[in-house]
């Protein structure tokens, strides 16, 4: 029988392995930003209920935070719903990264998936052997959902005492947690292409359309993006090919 000691010794941070410890601080640290969501999720209307469910059920804090921002300018859970999956889809990219290190039938690899964010994708990717990937991910993604669930439930109820929340500046998480995400991806041609796009098409659907709809409108840069990143590939395969003259003869 293991002893209870022992493992309470091993889950203390100063105690794990720097590929384990580094995830439990990363995981710790996106406590506050659960609070966040959990403040802004009852100035909303939500609730604890709905607030929590978001939480369990979606796990993937920008796809919420944009659910709750659409509901909170009053547009409808169509274009709320919509909105988050357009932001979640891109852990769909991850999957590739991490599905080796995942175990098991059908059933425990979709149970896996619902921890592929940003975080846990993050650390596993940063380990130099599978064995060490699978720990991190798992030690990230396990504590991550214990940190994010419990800090949306005390949002809600330091929400609940607030009379206007927004007095605490916490209002800034929203474009806050979209410009990092944003920042990444616009340090190629392609990726300003595509921000300028869509920031274009939201500017004027802005003034027209309901609340989330300009979110979902600036998808449409897609595209545009995927092609510029297209040409991008040709033309320098083609600067290679050119590059690559003919050798020169040997010397009889």
């Amino acid at each position: 029988m293991a002893d209870p000691s022992g493992l309470a010794v091993r889950l203390l941070p100063w105690r794990m392995p720097a590929h384990r410890r580094d995830g439990f601080l990363l995981a710790a640290a996106c406590f506050l930003i659960g609070i966040t969501f959990g403040v802004f999720a009852d100035s909303s209307g939500l609730g604890v209920g709905r607030a929590s469910a978001l939480s369990v059920l979606t796990f993937t804090g920008a796809s919420q935070f944009a659910a709750v921002s659409v509901v909170a300018e009053g547009g409808t859970m169509v274009a709320a719903v919509g909105s988050g999956l357009l932001i979640g889809a891109r852990n769909g990219l991850y999957g590739p990264v991490v599905a080796p290190l995942f175990r098991g039938g059908p059933l425990r690899r979709a149970f896996s998936a619902h921890f592929v964010i940003d975080e846990t994708t993050a650390m596993a990717s940063a380990q130099d052997a599978p064995d060490r990937a699978r720990e991190a991910f798992w030690t990230t993604g396990l504590w991550l959902f214990a940190f994010w669930n419990v800090g949306t439930l005390l949002g809600v109820a330091v929400g609940g005492l607030l009379d206007d929340p927004g007095a605490l500046g916490l209002d800034a998480a929203f474009p806050a947690a979209f410009v990092a995400l944003l920042v990444p991806h616009v340090r190629d041609a392609p990726g300003r292409v595509t921000a300028l796009v869509g920031g274009a098409i939201a500017l004027v659907a802005v003034p027209t359309t309901a609340a989330g709809v300009p979110m979902l409108l600036a998808a449409l840069a897609v595209p545009v993006g995927l092609l510029v990143r297209r040409r991008t590939v040709d033309r320098r395969k083609g600067d290679r090919g050119m590059g690559d003259g003919p050798e020169p003869e040997a010397a009889p």
